[in-house]
């Protein structure tokens, strides 16, 4: 065949591309938000406290976070009998503020639990349902443990032994009240 003449391809529109480089950039920025979320939620959980001894009801918790002095931390609670009987088998994570680190004084007077000297809780002899209440573990704080307290009359934290020291190995992580 000669003589034959090869005609040039015919350029492609650049409006035509258009859709591709859309869909691309779409999937992408996608991508990129899935991943984030991915990561941010593996950090981060929302919880609600069940009960009246702090003052918010939902808390933004960002796990693995060690608190400091005046933070609110959450934590898993030891199974013991007077835990599981108002709590139930599996208790959610308790949400309290830390009253003493590493290294503070906890001492008693009567009733009253006292951190570095500064009065923080009351003590009761019993629980609502009339359960004898056993004081919590006083003298220095341990190394990696916190003291827990909330300022509520029924809170439920390490004023008593139930609860005792919140040690690293229970913490949930520190959270922020959201509502």
């Amino acid at each position: 065949m000669t003589g034959a003449s090869v005609s040039p391809p015919k350029p492609v529109p650049q409006h035509a591309t258009l859709p591709r480089w859309r869909t691309l950039a779409a999937l992408g920025i996608a991508g990129w938000a899935y991943v984030a979320i991915r990561d941010w939620s593996a950090n981060h959980v929302f919880m609600i406290n069940a009960t009246d001894s702090l003052p918010n009801w939902a808390f933004l918790v960002e796990r693995h976070v060690m608190p400091t002095r005046g933070q609110y931390v959450f934590f898993r609670v030891p199974a013991t009998p007077l835990i599981r009987a108002h709590f139930g088998d599996d208790p959610q994570p308790f949400g309290k503020l830390v009253y003493g680190v590493s290294g503070d004084l906890v001492a008693r007077a009567g009733n009253i639990v006292a951190v570095n000297g500064a009065p923080v809780a009351v003590l009761k002899p019993v629980s609502k349902r009339g359960e004898p209440l056993t004081p919590g573990p006083l003298g220095r704080v341990p190394d990696n443990c916190y003291f827990v307290a909330t300022p509520h009359k029924d809170g439920f934290d390490s004023r008593y032994a139930d609860i005792g020291w919140v040690c690293a190995r229970q913490i949930v992580g520190t959270g922020v009240p959201v509502l």
